[in-house]
């Protein structure tokens, strides 16, 4: 498609000027180009198209590199993170059974400040799809100092720079599951917590912990699993899984128009202290 395309000679020119700082030439940048997935993240960029849905036949790879090198993360942000709409049927839990895991798609040990923006920017990605006001537990093995390591203390410091960088929305840790979720057992394992029995936003200590948890949940409980979503992006480009059912390319398909539609309202979050990533 990309040969036929009349403003091949356009896109290659801004991909060359995006990444010369890498040394690519202008050869280098034309065979780029040739390849669909960074193609279709270019007419993003280039505002051909609102948004990207790409996985079903690529790596996550190779649907984020592109699009963390040409579209970048959106201003005020600097790290691109991904979540898991989760919809549990017949459950009492949550936002009537729909919850947001994150991240159980990218971030892979995260340090507590990293941990802190990306409980915010899942909280404003709850409260942007589902509607609903977003309630963050950051969950661990423990609640509220049962168990004291290095791992607890991460854990601890990730919830009060959250705290402190978004004070309106309702976020505590460390959490049990049982305790975010269940009210009889907040009240016994964290009585006057505001989170506590009412979470519906499950921010994970690690990758590794999200992605089991979104896995069992989607296939001992029957939930709807929407493919990670990716966040942080200037321009909506979401990552499938190459064993997605039809189903699941509807559902983040329509994601993606949602977050398009939008766009340009600009939800900014407090700047990370690490560098962002490019």
């Amino acid at each position: 498609m990309f040969f036929f395309f009349k403003r091949r000679d356009e896109y290659v020119k801004a991909f060359y000027e995006l990444r010369k700082h890498k040394r690519i030439t202008l050869e280098n940048a034309r065979e780029i180009m040739s390849n669909c997935v960074f193609f279709a993240v270019m007419m993003a960029k280039m505002g051909e198209v609102d948004g990207v849905v790409s996985g079903s036949d690529h790596s996550s790879s190779d649907t984020i590199r592109p699009a963390v090198q040409i579209v970048k993360t959106a201003p005020g942000v600097a790290l691109l993170s991904a979540f898991f709409v989760i919809s549990v049927p017949d459950c009492e839990y949550g936002s009537k059974g729909t919850f947001v895991f994150a991240d159980s798609g990218m971030v892979e040990m995260p340090n507590p400040d990293e941990l802190a923006h990306i409980a915010i920017s899942s909280a404003k990605s709850f409260e942007l799809l589902v509607q609903d006001k977003p309630v963050v537990a950051m969950l661990f093995y423990s609640t509220n100092g049962s168990a004291k390591s290095p791992l607890t203390e991460a854990t601890i410091a990730a919830t009060k720079r959250a705290q402190e960088l978004s004070p309106d929305i309702p976020i505590d840790g460390e959490l049990q599951v049982d305790a975010a979720i269940v009210p009889s057992v907040a009240k016994s394992k964290s009585p006057g917590s505001s989170v506590a029995g009412k979470a519906n936003v499950f921010l994970f200590p690690d990758l590794n912990a999200g992605n089991i948890a979104y896995k069992i949940a989607q296939r001992l409980a029957k939930a709807e699993a929407y493919d990670p979503i990716l966040q942080g992006l200037a321009k909506p480009v979401n990552d499938l899984s190459r064993g997605c059912s039809d189903e699941d390319i509807v559902g983040v398909v329509a994601t993606t128009c949602i977050r398009a539609a939008v766009q340009d309202i600009k939800v900014e979050v407090p700047r990370m202290q690490a560098a962002p990533q490019n």
